[in-house]
């Protein structure tokens, strides 16, 4: 490690974490941007795949691994592009908390972005027992925080990043 990213790092450190009331309010407006991501993009997909490739007017209902794959990558691009580009989605913003890497104290790298991602996923599914996780962390740090080095911090007028 660099000197310099040692004072980063210690600079990480010396943040105020992200109270979990706030990261779940970020979490409800983002939940709103995923669902509407969600909806533009299985159209698209049924409309060009159905109606245009396979000339299918009523398409079979069920589990469709192509669409989950796409719909997969397309949040992962979603959030990875919020994340690496300042650190906060909308919903983020919107309360005033910001995603950084716990080594530098920047943006997130794609690699921990894509780790965050997948960790989050089980975090979440599992009743949301790895972000309540944040209630018994020492450093007030979820699962995919911790996993993807990352930490979620609370933006204040005195808050330099």
């Amino acid at each position: 490690m660099t000197p310099e990213q040692a004072v980063k790092s210690s600079m990480a450190a010396d943040y105020q974490p992200a109270p979990l009331w706030r990261r779940l309010a970020a979490m409800v407006y983002d939940t709103f941007l995923v669902i509407a991501i969600v909806m533009v993009t299985s159209g698209i997909y049924h409309a060009v795949v159905n109606n245009l490739l396979l000339g299918l007017k009523d398409a079979p209902a069920g589990f469709n691994p192509l669409l989950s794959t796409v719909l997969t990558f397309i949040l992962f691009f979603f959030f990875a592009h919020f994340w690496t580009r300042g650190g906060q989605t909308l919903g983020m913003q919107a309360w005033k908390i910001r995603v950084i890497s716990s080594e530098t104290g920047g943006p997130l790298t794609l690699i921990q972005c894509l780790l965050r991602f997948m960790i989050a996923i089980p975090a979440i599914g599992l009743a949301g027992l790895g972000v309540l996780w944040i209630l018994v962390d020492k450093d007030k740090k979820s699962w995919h925080d911790r996993y993807s080095r990352s930490q979620v911090i609370l933006l204040t007028p005195a808050t330099k990043v």
